[in-house]
């Protein structure tokens, strides 16, 4: 085969490859083409190529043939042509050197492949993941998306408004303000068995609003089956919650006392036999024991009736002026045996003349006493620590009409998580020996009165309970 035949033969090929293909010199003109590129462009040979496939009256600010001759390599990138008809053609282009028999670069090879299905097909793909991330954003739920460790690696907007940018952090940093995992972790597991997992859990929020959520997990898998990542959907269900309250908790509240009622009503038993068999012998001594364990325990039912009447009903509160000195000398009083019980240290601080507020008197007294039970059981709690203390002072408020009550104790603490859900109904950190009603009421007495509790505490340091409280109701509270 001589060289024109081979000639031939390129110029056949050269012709019917299936892209616009062009040979442009130093100056950028189109010295050869293919018939694919004149009938798309009607190009005229010598032309510049900005002018035949651009629609430009000068030169492209990046132009790969120019690259190609002054760096001698091929280039690649897309750009936009215009063809015959003033439509726009997205091409993916890429040019050779063809050098001369000196080496040195004569003409520049362009070869531009039509890629407007791909484009088509890319912009439905963008479309859809558009679309699916609209929906990600906006499902009215918290939506994560996390690794094996945990970590929080994408997240829908409503997660964002309530727990913050918690991307790269771990769930229960998130969601719980835990330093370690928690011990039931439906991510884990899912990444485990591979199982969706479903449960009920307490969250707080970034502003620490707790909400209870009901959460459920499915793995995301990779091409070869292997789960890399686990989304978590958790919906808030506080509402319901909220809105069953007043009947399951009814349950689970007889439940809870049952065995105290049980211990007093004993109690009462045992104290009524020592008054009855007192009185037939004229036994003084025995009288006044028996009156005293009746006494006790009297006060004790009066406060757990009191606890479940604030539960149980919503009651208004009964007003009336109440002198600030005597009231809280008397609930000093009601304290130190709990305290020598316990082994505690017991101060009280009180302001001289601190004049009268009006509340509802056992209302407060239930709340406060509450308070200072809780610090007396977080002291008997703590093995820790030779000695216990318990310190109850009232003061006023600098610059306001507020009375300040603040029990402070060297207990066991508490740690964030646990600080959150405190006053939080049934949560209670003495297991079986708390209804986990005391500091939810008196959080509820307390801000019902329009007054507010601050919690200061630290693990293994101590709690610091500082309840403010106004001296006059405020307006529509009366």
């Amino acid at each position: 085969m001589d060289s024109s035949e081979k000639e031939g033969i390129y110029n056949v090929y050269f012709n019917e490859i299936p892209c616009y293909v062009t040979v442009q010199n130093r100056q950028l003109q189109v010295i050869d083409c293919n018939r694919v590129f004149k009938e798309h462009f009607g190009a005229k040979i010598g032309a510049y190529c900005w002018e035949i496939c651009k629609g430009r009256m000068s030169k492209c600010r990046n132009c790969l043939v120019e690259k190609t001759f002054q760096t001698g390599e091929p280039k690649y990138g897309e750009e936009s042509l215009v063809n015959i008809r003033g439509e726009k053609i997205p091409v993916y282009a890429m040019t050779s050197p063809i050098f001369d028999k000196t080496g040195k670069i004569e003409r520049v090879l362009e070869i531009s492949t039509d890629i407007s299905e791909v484009k088509r097909i890319q912009k439905k793909l963008n479309k859809t993941r558009q679309s699916l991330r609209q929906i990600f954003e906006e499902v009215p739920c918290y939506i994560t998306v996390q690794d094996s460790d945990l970590i929080i690696r994408s997240a829908n907007r409503k997660f964002r408004e309530d727990f913050g940018e918690a991307i790269n952090t771990h769930c229960y940093e998130a969601y719980k303000h835990r330093d370690e995992p928690c011990l039931e972790c439906p991510v884990a597991t899912t990444f485990e068995d591979g199982r969706s997992i479903q449960s009920e859990e307490v969250v707080t929020s970034i502003g620490g609003e707790q909400f209870n959520v009901l959460v459920n997990t499915a793995p995301l898998r990779d091409q070869d089956g292997k789960i890399t990542q686990v989304i978590e959907i958790s919906t808030n269900i506080t509402q319901i919650r909220q809105l069953q309250d007043q009947l399951t908790s009814l349950g689970l509240l007889v439940g809870s006392i049952s065995h105290g009622i049980k211990g007093l009503a004993s109690a009462l038993d045992s104290g009524m036999y020592l008054m009855s068999s007192g009185l037939k012998l004229n036994d003084r001594e025995r009288i006044d024991k028996g009156w005293g364990i009746v006494s006790r325990n009297v006060g004790r039912i009066r406060s757990m009736i009191s606890d479940i009447l604030y539960y149980a009903k919503d009651r208004d509160l009964q007003y009336e002026p109440v002198e600030i000195n005597s009231f809280i000398d008397d609930i000093a009083k009601m304290m130190n045996s709990k305290a020598e019980n316990f082994r505690v240290d017991f101060k009280t601080e009180f302001a001289d003349s601190l004049g009268e507020f009006k509340v509802d008197p056992t209302a407060i007294r239930s709340a406060l006493v509450n308070i200072l039970e809780n610090s007396f059981d977080a002291c008997r709690k703590d093995l820790n620590k030779p000695a216990h203390h318990v310190k109850f002072n009232v003061y006023s408020e600098k610059n306001s009409q507020n009375i300040v009550f603040d029990v402070i104790d060297n207990g066991i603490g508490m740690d964030r998580e646990t600080r959150e859900k405190v006053f939080s109904l049934f949560f209670s950190s003495k297991g079986i020996e708390g209804t986990g009603l005391g500091l939810f009421i008196a959080n509820k007495i307390i801000s019902k009165h329009g007054g507010s509790i601050e919690l200061e505490t630290k693990p293994k340091e101590g709690a610091r309970f500082r309840v403010t409280l106004p001296t006059k109701p405020i307006a529509g509270r009366q």
